[in-house]
């Protein structure tokens, strides 16, 4: 039964880690996104903490 289902692929450490946003395997958001996440809810949260201190 040996080699029954296609070739082997051999995954370097980048792969096996997340290997960037077009091959993931690992899973997860990428970096800059997950910046542009906390920087956004920042923002808001700063946005409403004026609001709060004007008003």
């Amino acid at each position: 039964m040996l080699g029954v289902g296609g070739a082997r692929q051999h995954l370097g450490r980048k792969a096996l880690r997340g290997g960037g946003p077009a091959g993931r395997i690992g899973g997860g958001t990428d970096p800059r996104a997950q910046k542009r996440a906390l920087l956004r809810k920042l923002q808001e949260q700063r946005d409403e903490g004026q609001e709060t201190e004007q008003g």
